[in-house]
């Protein structure tokens, strides 16, 4: 066991004294907060943008301009002017687009034409196309005898509160919040475990194609070997997810103090009573959240998964040597069931009590993603105990599997490897 802690501690701290790993490490919070911000500020610019279009309404459908209620659409009403007489003159006149409404029938649905030098982009499309289909309603409900206000006073616009009953009291849910928790945990495990785990093949290619795992092999027994190794990059791992959140939490409150004016542009629209509505129904949605358990969860499903498939990886990477090819060829099939769980959690987010995500959920080599997106519902006790007893199960089958198939491949070169020979060797006795 002294053997095997000597080799955790050796790949361990020389990944981490990398510059490679530093700067990884501290780039990526950087990325995600500048494309975060990037999405603000161009949400932001790219909605302030109004456009001038001259209109000729020869219907009367619109009132005045006074009715147009839509902040980004400067419409401009023409008078003693003609279709064919005003398109070929409104460029010049400073307008973006020109309008042109003729003479309909009330009760069939028309096609309109708008002019403009260039394809309108579909906001501003969609802006055209929605305040002429409120003009027109107001039209048909005037001409039906009924007031257009009293009408807009009757359409319903319900909210529906989820308060969630347990022990403790009745405690308000939030489902998009919910919903976000569960995929970022699947997510985040789904895409570690595809990282970390090539990074376990990657290093014993290394060793084997630099003859280093014959040294090593002559003091250390190959299994102790591959199970420092994928202990010691999933520590790897860990610490640079635990330096990510962290890194990531200052930085949300360090954004606004540098970038104060872009913060003020992105929240300019919203009152005092917003921000204050929104922040408690975050702050509800995350009370009615079991965070200590998803914590929990999170932790075993990552280190029980991530160990699962790095014994594969492992496994791989010791018969092959520096063909990425091979190598290639041999991860496809470890990488289906990754990518299964991921599917079939994109499904379980909609209907987390399904067959299809149940089964998913159990099955141990896509419970730890398929898992994570049920982790916000009431999951039954059966299932997540049946879910980490076989997932820890598979993990003690698999390593002991691959363990032979990797004291067999770490030291054999020259043979083109295949999956039937590496069965050979797993289920060969010792």
């Amino acid at each position: 066991m002294n053997k095997t802690g000597l080799v955790i501690s050796r790949e361990y701290f020389t990944r981490v004294k990398k510059k490679s790993f530093l700067l990884t490490t501290i780039l990526v919070p950087l990325v995600i907060i500048a494309f975060y911000a990037a999405i603000i500020f161009i949400s932001v610019k790219g909605g302030s943008e109004n456009k001038n279009i001259a209109v000729l309404d020869e219907s009367g459908l619109f009132g005045n301009e006074k009715d147009i209620k839509e902040t980004n659409l400067k419409l401009t009403f023409l008078k003693n002017e003609t279709e064919s007489s005003f398109k070929s003159k409104y460029k010049n006149e400073g307008y973006d687009a020109f309008l042109y409404i003729p003479k309909f029938d009330l009760n069939k649905n028309p096609d309109f034409t708008i002019h403009s030098p260039n394809t309108l982009s579909l906001s501003a499309s969609s802006q055209i196309e929605k305040t002429i289909n409120k003009a027109l309603e107001d039209k048909r409900l005037i001409a039906a005898g009924i007031d257009p206000e009293k009408y807009s006073q009757i359409q319903a616009d319900v909210t529906l509160n989820n308060t969630i009953d347990t022990k403790e009291g009745s405690k308000k849910s939030v489902a998009g919040l919910a919903y976000g928790v569960s995929f970022a945990c699947g997510i985040l495990i789904y895409m570690m475990m595809i990282i970390y785990g090539t990074q376990v093949m990657r290093g014993v290619m290394e060793e084997k194609t630099n003859r280093i795992a014959e040294v090593i092999v002559s003091s250390v027994k190959p299994f102790q070997l591959m199970l420092g190794k994928i202990i010691g990059i999933g520590a790897v791992g860990l610490t640079q997810f635990a330096v990510w959140i962290i890194l990531i939490g200052v930085m949300q409150f360090i954004v606004p103090l540098i970038f104060p004016e872009m913060m003020a542009n992105a929240t300019s629209g919203i009152s005092e009573e917003q921000k204050a509505s929104v922040a408690a129904e975050i702050m509800q949605g995350l009370s009615a959240l079991p965070l200590v358990k998803i914590g929990a969860l999170f932790l075993f499903y990552f280190l029980a998964g991530f160990l699962t498939y790095a014994s594969l990886f492992a496994a791989i990477g010791s018969v092959v040597s520096d063909d990425q090819q091979e190598a290639q060829q041999l991860v496809f099939p470890v990488l289906m069931p990754i990518i299964l769980g991921f599917v079939i959690m994109t499904q379980a987010l909609n209907n987390p009590n399904s067959a299809l995500a149940v089964f998913g959920s159990i099955f141990p080599l896509t419970s730890p993603i398929v898992m994570m997106g049920r982790i916000t519902y009431d999951i039954p006790a059966w299932q997540l105990a049946t879910s980490m007893a076989v997932l820890v199960g598979t993990f003690f089958l698999l390593t002991w599997l691959t363990g032979k198939i990797y004291r067999t491949g770490i030291l054999m070169y020259g043979k083109k490897p295949s999956w039937k020979e590496m069965m050979k060797w797993a289920v060969r006795k010792a």
